[in-house]
């Protein structure tokens, strides 16, 4: 049992500086990246496409990277807002690594991108551990999942640097206890700022890419307590302002447009929900989308 515990140490602590890696070589080049966690049906596409399309309102170089288990649905969706969109096809892995990002950037991503949104794999166990060179972590909640949810997953919401509550438009109809909730996020991470929204309504419409947008600025980004504590202990999460931003080389060129999106398989070998592996193997294929521009 303890041959395992520290092996999986080993893994985190190996994707950590992955993680510190890509921070530093794309803050060098100017890009920030916000990276999405939640669980299956949250709503957080429907919000990403809607940020993405007042992204290009403003004229923000944004750029988005999502990840699923299976189909290419999202990727769809997020691409009708004309932005660069990929698609990552997981084959059962339940997270995403740094290492496995930087890859999926490499040769990709445009480089005059300023922000990267990472719509992780629908998940709120696995994608919780891993840093992915972020600058900002944010966890999102539907009102339909309940107020318990931030002390269901500790360390998803103990480690967000924001945390976004969907679907507002129908929090009457399902009882949602907005007042609940909050203390539920305060007691597993105090001081974290709760934004209330709604794709549907506009509700809080363009605080994310605000928020994205200042933490690439360099304005303060919430430090979590249990990140501070991890960092103590010798393995830590330090998105944003918890790392110094160095030189670096970034990754890839890009030719700036995003006129179609495409996924790639990445096979890993998984065991009772999280996993630690080796070897992925990659098998890209290209799928052109049409996009408005």
């Amino acid at each position: 049992m303890c041959r395992v515990v520290d092996l999986r140490q080993a893994v985190l602590a190996k994707n950590d500086v992955a993680a510190q890696v890509l921070r530093t070589e794309l803050t060098a080049r100017g890009t920030t990246v916000v990276n999405l966690l939640s669980s299956p049906g949250s709503g957080k596409t429907a919000l990403l496409e809607r940020e993405l399309l007042l992204a290009r309102e403003r004229g923000v170089a944004v750029a988005a990277l999502t990840a699923d288990l299976a189909t290419e649905n999202d990727a769809v969706r997020l691409a009708r807002s004309g932005v660069p969109v990929k698609q990552v096809l997981t084959d059962g892995l339940c997270h995403l690594e740094a290492a496995m990002l930087g890859r999926h950037l490499d040769g990709w991503l445009p480089e005059d991108t300023r922000l990267l949104f990472v719509e992780n794999v629908g998940n709120l166990v696995c994608p919780a551990g891993y840093d992915l060179g972020e600058s900002l972590r944010v966890v999102l909640a539907s009102v339909t999942e309940g107020e318990d949810k931030p002390l269901k997953y500790p360390t998803a919401f103990g480690l967000a640097q924001l945390v976004v509550v969907t679907k507002t438009d129908i929090a009457r109809a399902v009882e949602f206890d907005e007042a609940a909730f909050r203390t539920n996020v305060e007691q597993v991470n105090p001081g974290v700022e709760v934004v209330l929204t709604s794709a549907r309504a506009g509700e809080g419409l363009g605080v994310l890419l605000d928020r994205a947008l200042a933490a690439g600025s360099g304005a303060g980004v919430h430090t979590p307590v249990m990140a501070r504590q991890q960092d103590a202990h010798g393995h830590g999460h330090g998105h944003g302002g918890g790392h110094d931003h160095g030189g670096g080389h970034g990754h890839g060129g890009g030719h700036g447009h995003g006129h179609g999106h495409d996924h790639d398989h990445d096979h890993a070998h998984a065991h009772d929900g999280d996993h630690l592996h080796d070897e992925d193997h990659e098998h890209p294929h290209v799928h052109p989308v049409a996009q408005t521009r």
